[in-house]
């Protein structure tokens, strides 16, 4: 099993480690019961602990409270009780918008002022609540952590944010090939139809890039 990940880590390759973590944001974001517990019962024997806390913790984010503590109760049940949660140290806001400019680059200054004209307190509760108190805390990397959103928005058919993310893995620092790969993993555990759009999607993202 791999050390924990340092922050500010970049991807390289897909681990095995990895690749089950991305299969399971999958299937919490979008597959039933049976499916999300053989999930964590293959990522429990090959993936780290801390790593799957972590995912099951941002994955309210993505999928909703109701996936994320049904989610969370499988996994009760194989992993014992919780550690007691240290939350995010510093200033929560401050350190969101750091991670949310490193996930979005030169589009972080347009993304804010999209999300403000929605609503200030959805520009609001995503800089602190998602990318600070959720995103930014320690036990996951960031690349890591936005292949797993990539997962949660392949598996739901949330093209836009689906979109934005395969964006920020490159931001932060994950390889054009582990991207690929890691939609790849994906086969089995996300619909045809949706995983296709994800693929042609990072195609033309790539073909853009290049």
């Amino acid at each position: 099993m791999p050390p924990a990940p340092r922050r500010g880590v970049s991807l390289t390759e897909l681990d095995d480690a990895t690749r089950l973590l991305v299969r399971l944001s999958a299937l919490l974001a979008g597959a039933g019961d049976t499916e999300v517990r053989a999930g964590l019962h293959a990522a429990h024997a090959g993936t780290p602990h801390e790593w799957i806390e972590e995912l099951l913790l941002q994955t309210y984010l993505f999928a909703g409270f109701p996936r994320a503590l049904n989610g969370m109760r499988e996994w009760r049940r194989l992993a014992g009780p919780a550690d007691p949660v240290v939350g995010s140290p510093g200033d929560v806001r401050a350190m969101g918008a750091q991670t949310c400019a490193r996930v979005y680059g030169s589009m972080y200054d347009q993304l804010r002022v999209n999300i403000r004209e929605l609503h200030p307190l959805l520009d609001d509760w995503m800089i602190e609540e998602g990318y600070g108190k959720v995103l930014s805390r320690p036990g996951l990397d960031l690349p890591r952590r936005e292949l797993c959103i990539v997962a949660a928005c392949a598996a739901t058919g949330m093209d836009r944010q689906l979109q934005s993310h395969l964006h920020g893995t490159r931001n932060v620092g994950v390889a054009a090939a582990v991207v690929q790969e890691s939609l790849r993993a994906l086969e089995d555990v996300v619909p045809n139809i949706l995983l296709a759009r994800a693929m042609k999607l990072w195609a033309r993202i790539t073909h853009d890039i290049h």
